[in-house]
């Protein structure tokens, strides 16, 4: 039996309903509610962008859905695709990123999008893509060992190696080259997912948009009350930098939507509302600043902990 064929209009109500789950499992816990904002693409496409901002518990949460298409892609995509060149496109996704008030309560960004390209002459080219990482800033076993765990379990029944190699490919893509750092604590990351045909791949794919909420909100709701001082919010601010600087310099969603004419304030709203940049920093020894560096930072197998 022939795999499905690519289904640009079930994905894509696939993640406007994902958005909008999102968006009332972050409301039920907060308490505050997203502004929604709508907007439109000259060249081709549109979409939704929904940011919560000074809630109880979120100093600012964005979901975005987009759904862009055009006839020519931009040097971004040609550059890593260059069988490309010359189709059209359509690409769609659900991207969110959460900075918590508490220093305690991690950071948290997932991703989920698809990608189609068709000429009149060949087969569309298509794959699906996204994951999600934790960027704590204290580090906490049993949250880091929880987070792992559930990602594991998205990830097998689709086989044994996939969350080794997905769990890598998080560690690998979510670090900063110029400071010799990882990001997070990692997460799930792919790309160019089609191998699998397009029933499977988008089965996957559901899977790890779905699991978000399951994932991240027990650590928010074991964090949110954990009393703090300015110590630790100027560490959080000093760490927000990196978040920063990764997504400024590295982070190819990033690169794609600028360069496709993509809605600059809903790309760029991932970005923390405060952060901070000290010269020539370095954490205390033997506090739990320097924990974070030692061991959370430090790529290691923490679903099997």
């Amino acid at each position: 039996m022939t795999d499905q064929a690519p289904d640009p209009v079930a994905v894509k109500a696939f993640l406007m309903q994902l958005q909008s789950e999102i968006c009332a499992g972050l409301e039920n816990l907060d308490g505050a509610r997203f502004i929604r904002d709508a907007w439109e693409k000259e060249s081709g496409g549109g979409g939704i962008s929904r940011v919560l901002e000074g809630g109880q518990v979120f100093e600012k949460a964005g979901v975005n859905f987009s759904h862009v298409f055009g006839s020519k892609l931009p040097g971004s995509a040609t550059a890593r695709n260059p069988e490309l060149a010359g189709r059209g496109f359509q690409a769609m996704g659900v991207s969110l990123v959460i900075h918590p008030h508490n220093p305690y309560v991690p950071t948290s960004h997932a991703n989920i999008r698809f990608f189609i390209a068709e000429s009149e002459s060949a087969e569309p080219i298509w794959w699906f893509g996204g994951g999600f990482d934790l960027t704590p800033y204290y580090g906490f076993r049993e949250d880091t060992v929880h987070w792992h765990r559930s990602a594991r379990d998205i990830c097998a029944p689709f086989g044994d190696a996939v969350y080794p190699k997905l769990k890598k490919w998080c560690d690998d893509y979510f670090y900063l080259p110029h400071r010799d750092e990882q990001r997070g604590v990692g997460g799930l990351f792919y790309d160019d997912l089609n191998e699998w045909g397009f029933e499977r791949s988008f089965d996957f794919t559901r899977r790890v948009g779905q699991g978000f909420l399951n994932q991240y909100l027990p650590i928010v709701e074991r964090r949110r009350e954990t009393p703090f001082g300015e110590r630790e919010k100027q560490f959080q601010l000093y760490r927000r930098g990196r978040y920063v600087e990764f997504n400024l310099i590295h982070d190819r969603g990033t690169m794609f939507g600028l360069q496709s004419g993509g809605r600059t304030e809903s790309i760029l709203m991932s970005l923390p509302p405060q952060v901070s940049w000290r010269y020539n920093w370095q954490p205390e020894p033997g506090t739990a600043e320097a924990e974070l560096y030692e061991v959370y930072l430090k790529p290691q197998d923490w679903a099997e902990k």
